[in-house]
């Protein structure tokens, strides 16, 4: 038998173990059932299923709307609700072969692509991707801090903004005689590099109070801190940190010195805004940043590589209490026909 009637031979048998690869997980998430039951078993993995609302264990499944009706509170709920996937109509096939694209695509995937991929408009798959990158930005809510006595800490900013010379005429104009910055918009990130984890986050400028306090909330007391040169780093670090500089005009490494880490980070962001995503507004920039964020941690835990089924488990693992309604993403929650819900106020640059 054929490779192709192995597979055709699994799915009529329902056999396939948990897919490894992009076209094992295509072929395992098309049965509508087996996919329920994976969401099942991501949302409740002890098999006691509790109302999203009210909290309550005592339901009845109707099996033939895959739902279920709450005793407690009189309501009916999904596996959607209360999840990042709330009041969608796409598919859950559909859906999760978004999350394992996004959280596998080294330079991301383009809301067209993936329109494409799914037979759904570029809207609907931008609108997916976009609560996807809600799920992945959980290391901006992470308040434990990295380093410590002996680690070494990278801290770096970039800047991140189209090229002046490539605009158009009018919006030139606009921007000239300001500074190579005006148009920009700034990212900083500290690596931790015995545990080679990055966190970046979008800042409003490059003070030193702003600078400082990313790394002051961010890194334990006692760490070593290698910085470049920029004058937000000059003074102030050196009363809690063991802070050292490397002076990027005369050399970028100087034996432990470098921040190349980071400067590997911000290849592969920009990478992926120039060459897949093309154009960010500032609005979204914290989003596609959280993105890349999540890919670069999930590389290795410990001594172990990380699959692409790992990395997909890992963000489905997330989807619990996220929201994210298409009003407060285009910045639409003050008007009167849709008040403030979910975690809009992420969406800033």
């Amino acid at each position: 038998m054929c490779a192709c009637g192995i597979v055709l031979y699994m799915v009529a048998k329902k056999e396939l173990t948990e897919p490894k690869t992009l076209q094992e997980a295509v072929v395992y998430f098309s049965d509508e059932d087996r996919c329920f039951e994976y969401a099942k078993r991501l949302r409740w993995p002890d098999g006691n299923v509790v109302c999203p609302r009210c909290g309550v264990s005592k339901n009845s499944f109707v099996k033939t709307r895959k739902l279920w009706f709450c005793y407690a509170c009189k309501r009916q709920f999904t596996i959607k609700v209360k999840t990042i996937m709330e009041d969608s109509p796409i598919r859950l096939d559909k859906w999760m072969t978004a999350f394992w694209l996004l959280a596998n695509a080294k330079n991301g995937i383009s809301s067209h692509e993936l329109g494409r991929a799914l037979g759904v408009t570029q809207t609907t798959a931008w609108f997916m991707l976009q609560r996807i990158r809600e799920v992945m930005k959980k290391h901006r809510a992470d308040t434990t801090k990295i380093g410590g006595g002996g680690s070494e800490i990278e801290a770096d900013e970039t800047f991140v903004g189209g090229v002046t010379k490539n605009m158009h005429k009018n919006r030139r104009l606009k921007v000239e005689g300001f500074g190579p910055y005006k148009n920009k918009t700034l990212v900083q990130g500290i690596l931790d590099r015995n545990l080679r984890k990055v966190r970046a986050r979008v800042v409003p400028n490059v003070s030193r109070e702003t600078l400082q306090n990313e790394i002051l909330k961010n890194v334990k007391y006692g760490s070593t801190v290698y910085t470049d040169n920029a004058v937000a780093y000059e003074s102030g670090l050196q009363r809690r940190f063991v802070h050292d500089v490397v002076n990027k005009t005369e050399a970028y490494v100087r034996g432990r010195v470098h921040v190349n880490g980071m400067e590997n980070f911000w290849s592969l962001l920009k990478r992926s805004l120039r060459g897949t995503y093309v154009a960010v507004e500032p609005f979204h920039l914290s989003r596609y940043v959280d993105e890349q964020v999540f890919r670069f941690n999930h590389r290795k835990e410990g001594n172990h590589k990380l699959t692409d089924a790992d990395r997909f488990s890992a963000v489905m693992s997330d989807v619990l209490n996220r929201r994210l309604t298409y009003a407060a993403l285009t910045g639409k929650s003050d008007s009167p026909h849709h008040p403030p819900t979910g975690t809009g106020q992420t969406a800033q640059a």
